[in-house]
């Protein structure tokens, strides 16, 4: 047991490290903050469409923070409303794009009472900060779920403003949710990594019927 605590401080640690490198802080202009975490590295950030709700697809007036701490423009190039999804680009400066570090993606589907879990965000204007607990279901008929026509993972965590649009991931730092919203005392609800997916997917598609119907694209 000694030694068992140091290695396991260790290897959280050098999780929520290699995670930190997919998170990014995205600022709304006159509006707040939340987080976003990179899926390509041709520049595609995903976060939740309340923290753009100000905006519309096409506008400017969104700032990325990289992992480096270092800031650039990003345009918001199709969110959902529906499941609380969007879709950002970072800009290129001078014509090129930043080295970026796409987060590795996990399977949402098959997701057990019990599993380990950790969200990452920017909450409070703590940068990366990491908090951990465990899932406690998914899927579309948990009791806790603000819709009943949803697919949620809920987890036994805290989620603080600035976790919005943040990773959730595994014990091996695949994301598995978006961290979204508090539903309850220590419940927190985060959309799958697979319905984000499907978002992704569609835009790329630029199929605005599918899924909801309501994704406004660029």
């Amino acid at each position: 047991m000694t030694g068992l605590l140091p290695s396991l401080n260790s290897d959280l640690s050098e999780l929520a490290d290699r995670v930190r490198r997919s998170l990014v802080r995205v600022t709304v202009e006159s509006s707040g903050t939340g987080s976003g975490v990179v899926m390509a590295v041709d520049g595609l950030v995903v976060t939740n469409a309340h923290v753009v709700a100000v905006r519309r697809p096409g506008a400017g007036g969104l700032q990325i923070t990289l992992p480096d701490g270092s800031v650039t423009a990003g345009q918001l190039l199709a969110k959902d409303d529906d499941i609380d999804v969007a879709l950002v680009r970072i800009d290129p400066v001078e014509g090129k794009l930043p080295e970026l570090s796409p987060i590795e993606v996990g399977g949402s589907k098959n997701l057990r009472s019990g599993q380990w879990v950790m969200a990452m965000g920017h909450p409070g204007g703590v940068a990366g900060a990491a908090v951990a607990g465990i899932v406690i279901g998914a899927g579309p008929d948990l009791p806790e779920a603000p819709g009943s026509d949803r697919y949620w993972v809920a987890v036994d965590l805290s989620l603080r403003p600035g976790h919005s649009g943040g990773p959730l991931v595994d014990h091996q730092g695949r994301l598995i949710g978006m961290s979204t919203m508090m539903a309850g005392l220590e419940v927190g609800m985060a959309v799958p990594a697979h319905v984000i997916e499907e978002f992704v997917a569609k835009v790329a598609a630029g199929d605005m019927e599918a899924g909801s119907g309501k994704t406004e694209l660029m």
